[in-house]
């Protein structure tokens, strides 16, 4: 596997992560919990996490809920 760099929430990082879904269980993220992801300012749907393809340069922005106010 490469290496390669994306933008995550903002944040350039590094990772190896081929796909949505297994860069957000790199970076920690629970795919029970509820939140939503996008790549390159397009809606990602929860089934599309597994296949879709990441490239270097993408932004993900990932969103989840604020309780309370």
């Amino acid at each position: 596997m490469s290496t390669f760099e994306i933008s995550l929430n903002g944040e350039r990082i590094a990772t190896e992560a081929a796909t949505l879904q297994s860069l957000l269980l790199e970076r920690g993220y629970e795919l029970k919990n509820a939140f939503a992801c996008a790549i390159n300012n397009g809606f990602v749907p929860r089934p599309q996490w597994p296949e879709r393809t990441l490239q270097g340069g993408d932004k993900i922005d990932v969103v989840t809920p604020i309780t309370g106010g």
